[in-house]
């Protein structure tokens, strides 16, 4: 990949803003019959990055480029496709200004032509096969409430007689984290002795359902003949989703953010799962603890998205919250079974990191699955004796399917 001048990337900025589908419309000018057509096939699966953007090996892409010529003869004199990566603040420094709403950058180039080729109609369609290895760093394709980021492979060809034909597609790219083995977690809850112990899965996908596992321990406190103790009365969950964007200034309204190269920062944060339970749980006051499971969702409705923290600024977090409500009681240790509402209550709340990513499938990155090498194959059968195999006719009464009698013989 060449690195690109100044110029070329001012070129490559104007034309990707020129695409922008909030650049206004240009004046009409009188439109030339198309001498081509461009299309695209993609030969390899959905882009799915497996493991962390540290440890992933990225992913595979190829497919086919196709030319269809709509005149007798046409001759290309350029052909490129870039992948861009587009990235776009719905909170822009300044409102109307492409240049800080949108930006682009090309992260690869494919240049398929070293000189003019010439298309006949006759011929049919013309293809052009591509590939390239993405690297598995790349944040994911991520559309939030107040920034997006997407992926794209943009073809631009130039004909002889200086039209210019685009097609632009685009890359969904995923990342799918292993899974690990459980989080445990505790939460002590001071001037009280309650302790608040919580497993969660390692991973967490945006369809179905995920376990998570309480127990509350020091619910009782013994003084002489009485004892105080806590009842939980309701648990509420709810995750929420983190979303933070930095708006760039483009050069000319630098000077709104305090210069060159600064932004504004922007956050969200929005519900994608919610619940109230009022029972669920086994509360045992010998034991002083009360525990309990229950199945936690993504809601799919809200349209989540997957965790990723960008280069640019955007960054996409989610968090679980349990709230407890718990009402103080106070009984006789000779009446344990006759408690007696204090009219005191507590509400404890907390919170835990939850990794919100896309299921893996066969969970199977590109490089592992490479042939067999030479060592692993195993041996060949044996070679026949003398080199040669030898028939013989049977002779002999008829066998009536009865043939566990017979032997190979010398």
């Amino acid at each position: 990949m060449r690195r690109k001048s100044d110029k070329d990337r001012a070129s490559s900025k104007d034309r990707s803003l020129s695409k922008d589908k909030h650049a206004k419309d240009r004046p009409q000018t009188p439109l030339l019959q198309k001498q081509i057509k461009l299309g695209m096939i993609m030969e390899s699966p959905p882009v799915l990055f497996i493991g962390s953007p540290t440890q992933s090996t990225g992913a595979l892409i190829s497919g086919r480029l196709q030319l269809t010529p709509l005149v007798s003869e046409s001759i290309i004199e350029t052909m490129i496709m870039s992948l861009e990566c587009v990235t776009t603040t719905k909170r822009p420094v300044q409102d109307r200004c492409r240049e800080c709403l949108t930006n682009v950058s090309d992260l690869y180039e494919w240049k398929f032509l070293t000189k003019p080729k010439v298309l006949n109609q006759l011929d049919g369609v013309q293809e052009m096969p591509f590939s390239h290895m993405i690297p598995g760093h790349l944040p994911v394709t991520t559309h939030g409430h107040i920034g997006s980021l997407d992926y794209y492979l943009h073809v631009r060809a130039r004909t002889s007689d200086g039209q210019e034909v685009e097609f632009r597609r685009d890359l969904i790219i995923q990342r799918a984290l292993v899974p690990g083995p459980d989080k445990h977690s505790i939460r002590i809850f001071p001037p009280t002795s309650l302790q608040l112990q919580v497993t969660l899965p390692s991973i967490v996908h945006p369809l179905g359902e995920f376990p998570v596992e309480c127990k509350m321990t020091g619910i009782v406190s013994k003084k002489d003949d009485t004892q105080i103790r806590w009842r939980l009365r309701k648990l509420t969950w709810r995750i929420e989703e983190v979303e933070s964007m930095i708006s760039p200034a483009c050069p000319k309204h630098a000077g709104k953010v305090g210069g060159q190269g600064k932004g504004v920062q922007h956050e969200q944060t929005r519900e994608v799962g919610w619940e109230e339970l009022k029972q669920g749980w086994k509360t045992d006051f010998t034991e002083g603890a009360v525990e309990g499971e229950f199945k936690a969702f993504v809601d799919a409705a809200m349209k989540p998205n997957c965790g990723m923290d960008s280069p640019n600024g955007l960054k996409v977090s989610h968090n679980l919250i349990i709230e407890l409500v718990i009402a103080e009681e106070w009984s006789s240790l000779r009446k344990p079974g006759n408690p007696t509402p204090t009219g005191a209550a507590r509400v404890l709340r907390t919170q835990f990191a939850l990794n919100v990513t896309a299921r893996a499938g066969m969970g199977l990155a590109w490089d592992d699955e490479m042939p067999p090498s030479y060592e692993d194959v195993p041996d060949s059968p044996p070679h026949y004796k003398n080199e040669h195999t030898t028939i013989q006719t049977y002779e002999g009464d008829d066998l009536h399917l009865d043939v566990d009698h017979l032997t190979l013989g010398s």
